[in-house]
């Protein structure tokens, strides 16, 4: 297999350590090393185990978005490629762009949410045609690649996207792309099949074991890339013929060559994308990836994608020591589905059981996986949930690995409260779990997720309203969220911290992480209030109610506040310095 065992063990000497201004000098090492190995020869991968959890993604708070639906910001691209508005309902192109998602991060409208990163379904050229599969659908939400280096001119331009990425910056956020390597768009009138030594399209998956998940086609319309294969193959015409077009073969071409020579693997299918998606970090100081569609594609591919992407931001930050947020490493959050907490469907803790064979996900270069059980856990009361999160997470089966959870999602049918009856509950059930807080665009101000003319998951899509936060009550549950993004983001504690409960009724917990103490009260009186601090703050400590903006001392081991609300989010004030960004 080319050394790659070599080239995994190296980068587990990368992964494992801080991103610091060491990292890249350990980094070029670890591919030094790698390559002068590349002779050597091995029958398998090696499985690459993870550090400690970092703090601040178990903490984070992660905006999901599909660009189309969020804003449009130029009306001049809404229909690029010929792309036409004869799609079924919810199943074209809306507009929304990089342009919009630019302008809402300069009106502050993330950071007023204390949203720490923000995750785009992907942004890559799609195919350009349409698919009936499911009703006439155009490739509105990203997941049907056609060429991994150019941006969709539906969203934007690479320009556009650079600047996406350097304003996001200049706010404290962080930029996670979405990425693919198990599949190809389908194939329509505009986008012929990739070559059968890239892709097949049969067997049909059905799910009966590790095989009938990974070497087989997800849908009849998706041609699966060979990820099993390790043989040498050449360009696609149709990326070729592309470029040629595009004036770009040459360096395209070129750039694949020195890929190849430094790190020695294989011209086989993945190995190409694997370049692709990476050269985004090595450009633009990307932060991290959600990977999609992890659980169908062979694990160790996973841990290689991890270790190039990890390599290419080091170099990154080494290049652009201004521009730089952190020294955090490379972060990567898979979605695995059926994965989650608790055992949630097909889990045994940390495994993902595919019948005949159990994979860890997080031995293989993922930080974090998307906890698809929080959806269904939601329906529990908020003690059992988070007495639960916080045990498995601190002192159980996933010590040391992180979640992310979500009400909602792009292609969850089982989505939490998708009738909006409970808007308030579920923010707070969220935002306040253990572990990071994914919020589908939309949370914050209710938007639909059901839509009776919509086939199919476009339901669940439904495109930002942005009027109705005109709308008093809107407004208020935009408020509502935006004080519990802000408070996580000022206190690491509440996503990474040890859960506590200190009263029944009212509800009351704390979450200690370190140095780093919150207290939240729940279901209190309105006006006038006292809450029974003195396990958590030292007397005297200045402690702000993050919900009103009221300040208080403790006195007596009694925090006494009047506000008008009945929820109280406390924290020192000396300690919001201990922000997420």
């Amino acid at each position: 297999m080319n050394a790659l065992a070599a080239l995994i063990s190296a980068a587990a000497l990368t992964m494992t350590a801080c991103s610091d201004e060491g990292t890249r000098s350990t980094a070029a090492t670890a591919a030094e090393t790698a390559l002068s190995s590349a002779q050597q020869a091995a029958p398998a991968l090696t499985e690459v185990k993870p550090g400690g959890v970092d703090p601040f993604w178990n903490n984070a708070t992660i905006y999901f978005m599909l660009p189309d639906r969020f804003h449009n910001g130029n009306p001049d691209n809404d229909l690029s490629y010929g792309r036409k508005n004869d799609a079924a309902h919810l199943r074209g192109f809306h507009g929304g762009d990089l342009r919009g998602v630019i302008q809402k991060l300069e009106e502050g409208y993330f950071t007023d949410l204390g949203v720490d990163a923000i995750w785009m379904s992907p942004i890559i050229e799609n195919v350009h045609g349409f698919d009936e599969g499911d009703k006439r659908t155009y490739a509105f939400h990203g997941y049907w690649p056609k060429d991994w280096t150019n941006v969709d001119e539906n969203f934007g331009t690479e320009e556009e996207l650079a600047e996406l990425i350097q304003v996001a910056r200049s706010k404290g956020v962080r930029i996670l792309l979405d990425v693919i390597i198990n599949h190809t768009g389908p194939v329509t009138s505009e986008d012929p099949l990739w070559p059968s030594d890239w892709v097949r399209t049969n067997p049909q998956c059905d799910w009966s074991s590790f095989a009938q998940n990974v070497q087989c086609a997800l849908t009849d319309n998706l041609p699966d890339i060979l990820t099993e294969s390790e043989e040498p193959v050449e360009l696609p015409p149709q990326l070729t013929e592309k470029w040629q077009r595009e004036g770009r073969l040459d360096q395209e071409v070129a750039e694949l060559d020195a890929f190849f020579e430094r790190t020695g693997y294989p011209r086989a299918p993945k190995y190409y994308i694997v370049k692709w998606l990476t050269d985004w970090v090595r450009e633009y100081g990307v932060d991290g990836f959600r990977v999609d569609t992890v659980k169908h594609v062979e694990p160790e591919i996973w841990a290689l994608l991890k270790k190039e992407a990890s390599l290419a931001l080091a170099e990154w930050k080494a290049n652009n020591p201004q521009e730089k947020l952190d020294d955090r490493a490379f972060f990567m959050v898979g979605e695995v589905y059926h994965y989650g907490v608790k055992d949630f469907a097909s889990s045994d803790g940390r495994f993902y059981d595919f019948g005949d064979r159990k994979v860890d996900f997080f031995n293989y270069g993922f930080d974090s996986l998307i906890n698809m059980g929080f959806a269904a856990h939601a329906a529990q009361d908020m003690e059992s949930i988070f007495s639960d999160y916080s045990s498995i997470l601190h002192d159980g089966e996933l010590k040391g690995v992180s979640v992310l959870n979500y009400l909602g999602s792009h292609d969850d049918h089982h989505s939490f409260d998708r009738e909006r009856k409970q808007v308030k509950s579920a923010a707070l059930k969220l935002m306040l779990a253990p572990g990071a807080a994914q919020i589908y665009y939309g949370d914050e101000i209710a938007r639909p997720m059901i839509d009776e003319q919509a086939y199919g998951d476009a339901s669940m899509r439904v495109p930002m309203d942005w009027s109705s936060i005109e709308q008093a009550s809107t407004s208020e549950i935009l408020s509502h969220w935006q004080k519990l993004g802000q408070f996580r983001q000022s206190h690491l504690a509440v996503g990474a911290g040890v859960h506590q409960q200190l009263s029944e009724t009212p509800y009351v917990f704390s979450r200690t992480l370190d140095d780093d103490r919150v207290m939240v009260a729940l279901d209190m009186p309105v006006g006038k209030k006292s809450v029974d601090a003195g396990a958590v703050f030292a007397e005297g400590t200045l402690v702000r109610d993050y919900y009103s903006g009221a300040e208080a001392t403790v006195e007596n081991g009694t925090i006494t506040l009047d506000t008008e609300f009945d929820t109280l989010l406390l924290g020192p004030v000396a300690s919001t310095a201990i922000s997420a960004r």
